[in-house]
């Protein structure tokens, strides 16, 4: 019996070992010749990795003969070297043209790096049948996050009979020890985009765990050692201004560089760091309790900051937001406040150990900066400092295990000069998965202090947990939320409200291969029921269900429901702590995508919402139109209309007379917006944004106030126009980008933007939409024109050119 059981171990353990592929790569003396072409001598004895096995949409499925793919590895003292033939009827390669790290109508082929082999902590070099690089750094926690860049070489030939690339990948873009006989984690993808067939080397289930743990192993890389990662991006950026009859001109000069302080750990700093050609924002007319915030767009604070998210502790756009100081004006003074705080510099320290260990470091400083304050009887000027010297620290630490699961623990703090508040915030997170990657244990413990300096100490708590089954067809999980009412993280995080305590169920069925018609589809459905944390009382419950379709020509469906039964109090519209009732709300809503590949294609969306209560007459509708057309492979144009209405809406509409007024309003938005692109090569490419955002509000002309329970009334007689201002609103905004970015030299760019933006506010809601855009053409307009020049340098390529000059 005893040998029965060892035998079937023995069985079990060698069919374990057969799941992963090993593909032995080999040293070359002559390195390759980056151009597409597959006749170099490095490629001559090395192996072959083949025998492609389909993960989406089919499961399981081998390429023929005539679609099949060949990849071969070599490497040196320098970098790793990747030859693929893709074989495959080259009329039928889609090969659209894109910006970098776009993922438009092209095949590709991917190459995944794991050099700690932990199944987690995944490099992507991405090549396009067009020629077009992506790259990005993927675990299970982000994602992944085509927001890193690296600086590689690639190329590409179409043939007869296919494609083929060649790749170069330093090792100055990859973090790893120094071993004797290392075995990396290795993984091959191929998409055909015609019918989004992808295919993998060695075979991925799609219906359990992450991709990282169905990875193949690399052999052979004896003797490497890590280099001497530093790479300088030294840049300059000139700056033409415009605004009112006012011309400003700067010439700027600064650099952000990579250095690699350990074998795995990493400093990114930018010094004097310009932000002048991060795109614009998609500003709207906010009306609610909440912040307005917009997604990140500087390069520095998206690229890497994967270990920072942890905990949501991290809200890149508090450094160098809006001043957080108040004022406090008389009223014949008027102020001049900046829009922004400067970042005078920033740095990153990030990576992760051989066995699982991660540390970040994050650190970001910000000048005094003061406002303007005018008298307007004297026209006596003062300033007033409103964002002190401020310092702002993350520190990370995360050990990740089991291939699938990790512990962190998150520390946040902001230090501002004087009498400004101070913060700090700390949080335990783990993301626990069982061994068989079928169940998930989420949690949270978040601790936040806020220093009021001269008046208080506020420390509050929020906890989160929740579990999942997270494999098969059938999945479902339940949570819980908690937050107490000193909670507060928005010093550097991003919490748009405290004092809950929510508890919430879903369950999903969806399913992973092809059947009748349909690709893959999903139906799932949720229920949450929320309560304040203090003091402990219901707040509102909703249920609703959502579906979502792919079919065999790659046309998307999707449907959805939410139903907010009875009564439901919200304890943060009226601004004062008092409740606001609202009952019955329903809201549905379908949308539409046909096929990208086509070169004409169209997404359609569309939703409404009504209230079903007594003396309540609320209906809403919104929906987006969006065609594109792909006119060749260079050039793109998207247009889309989004047009939203919302009858009999009530409200905030203003504070008087220390209370605040609420109103009945009629609400229309209007966005007309254009993205195209022409692509002239995978190194060049001229891109148009254009948006224009119109909303108007229009209050019915009594207002009411608000009752201790709940309800509203009119019998304060208060009307639009006796409540200190008229509340209608008529907001228009108006911006244009204009790029021209062209890749010189690997890591080298030369960019040039024009930006026009133009904005008005006032009350005139009873204007047309042309009458709007009339009157924001009389305002002044903002011409901004700038030409920035990046060049990066390789430490190494640098010391070489210095032993040169001196042997010579």
């Amino acid at each position: 019996m005893n040998r029965l059981i060892l035998f079937f171990l023995f069985i079990s353990l060698l069919a374990s070992a057969q799941d992963k592929k090993r593909l032995n790569i080999i040293r070359t003396d002559t390195a390759p010749k980056i151009d597409g072409i597959l006749n170099d001598e490095a490629w001559t004895n090395a192996e072959i990795a083949t025998d492609f096995v389909q993960f989406e949409p089919d499961i399981g499925n081998s390429l023929s003969e005539d679609k099949r793919t060949e990849v071969k590895v070599a490497y040196d003292d320098t970098a790793i070297y990747l030859s693929a033939y893709l074989y495959d009827d080259p009329d039928k390669i889609l090969k659209q043209l894109t910006s970098r790290d776009n993922f438009g109508q092209a095949d590709f082929f991917l190459f995944v790096l794991n050099p700690n082999n932990d199944s987690q902590n995944d490099t992507y070099f991405v090549v396009f049948s067009s020629g077009v690089q992506a790259d990005a750094i993927a675990n299970p926690s982000i994602g992944e996050d085509f927001s890193w860049n690296a600086v590689w070489d690639s190329a590409v030939q179409i043939n007869d009979d296919g494609w083929s690339l060649e790749m170069k990948i330093p090792y100055r873009t990859l973090r790893f020890a120094d071993q004797e006989e290392p075995i990396w984690g290795v993984q091959f993808h191929r998409q055909f985009r015609r019918d989004r067939a992808q295919f993998s080397w060695n075979p991925i289930d799609p219906t359990q765990g992450n991709v990282g743990l169905y990875h193949g192993e690399l052999v052979g890389l004896n003797n490497i050692k890590p280099p001497v990662r530093l790479n300088l991006y030294p840049f300059t950026t000139g700056l033409f201004n415009t605004f009112d009859g006012e011309t400003n001109t700067d010439l700027r000069f600064g650099m952000d560089l990579k250095y690699g302080i350990t074998e795995n750990f990493t400093l990114d700093a930018t010094l004097i760091p310009d932000f002048s050609q991060a795109g614009f924002d998609n500003v709207v007319l906010n009306l609610g309790p909440f912040e307005q915030t917009f997604s990140e767009q500087r390069q520095f604070f998206t690229e890497g900051v994967d270990l920072f998210s942890k905990g949501n502790l991290f809200f890149s756009r508090r450094v160098g937001n809006r001043p957080s100081g108040d004022l406090q004006l008389q009223d014949n003074e008027e102020a001049d406040v900046p829009d922004e705080v400067k970042v005078l510099n920033a740095l990153k320290v990030s990576g992760r150990t051989k066995n699982g260990l991660g540390i970040g470091i994050f650190n970001a400083i910000t000048e005094k900066t003061t406002a303007k304050i005018t008298n307007t009887d004297t026209n006596e000027k003062r300033t007033e400092v409103v964002e002190p010297f401020t310092n702002y620290n993350i520190l990370v630490v995360d050990q990740q295990f089991n291939g699938n699961s990790s512990i962190s623990l998150i520390n946040s703090n902001v230090t501002r000069s004087g009498s400004f508040r101070d913060a700090n915030a700390t949080a335990l997170v783990s993301d626990i998965v069982n061994k068989r990657n079928t169940y998930n244990i989420e949690t949270e413990l978040r601790m936040s202090n806020v220093n009021y300096q001269n008046s208080s100490t506020e420390t509050g708590y929020s906890t989160s947990f929740e579990i999942s089954k997270v494999h098969g067809n059938l999945r479902y999980g339940v949570d819980h939320r908690f937050a107490d009412t000193k909670f507060e993280i928005n010093d550097l995080g991003l919490q748009f409200r405290n004092n809950y305590n929510n508890f919430g169920a879903d369950i999903s069925y969806q399913t992973f291969e092809p059947s009748g018609n349909l690709n893959r589809y999903r139906i799932n459905a949720y229920y949450n029921h929320r309560r304040l944390a203090n003091p402990g009382v219901f707040t509102g419950t909703n249920f609703g269900a959502n579906y979502r379709a792919t079919t065999r020509n790659l046309n998307n469906y999707r449907i959805r429901l939410n139903i907010e039964p009875g009564k439901q109090y919200d304890y943060f519209e009226s601004r004062d702590g008092r409740f606001f009732i609202y009952e019955n709300f329903v809201s549905t809503g379908a949308s539409v995508s046909t096929n990208y590949n086509l070169p004409f294609a169209i997404d359609l969306r569309g939703n409404m919402a009504a209230l079903f209560e007594d003396g309540r007459d609320l209906f809403a509708y919104d929906f987006d139109i969006e065609p594109r057309m792909r006119f060749n492979d260079n050039l793109l144009v998207v247009y889309n209309l989004n047009y939203e209405f919302r009858n009999g809406a009530r409200g905030y509409a203003t504070f008087f007379n220390d209370e605040p007024i609420f109103g009945e309003r009629n609400r229309q938005i209007m966005t007309n917006s254009i993205s195209a692109n022409y692509t002239f090569n995978p190194y060049t490419v001229l891109a148009l944004t254009f948006r224009h955002y119109w909303d108007t509000v229009k209050y019915d002309t009594e207002l009411f106030t608000l009752l201790d329970n709940g309800r509203l009334t009119t019998d304060s007689g208060y009307t639009v126009n006796n409540v200190g201002g008229n509340p209608n609103i008529n907001f228009s905004t108006w911006n244009i980008d204009l790029s021209y970015s062209w890749q010189f030299a690997p890591g080298s760019f030369l960019t040039a933007l024009y930006r026009n933006q133009l904005f008005n506010f006032d009350e005139n809601a009873d204007d047309s939409y042309i009458q709007s855009l009339n009157q924001l053409f009389e305002q002044p307009i903002s011409h901004t024109f700038s030409l920035r020049l990046q060049y990066f340098i390789d430490y190494k390529n640098l010391k070489g050119i210095f032993k040169k000059k001196n042997a010579s």
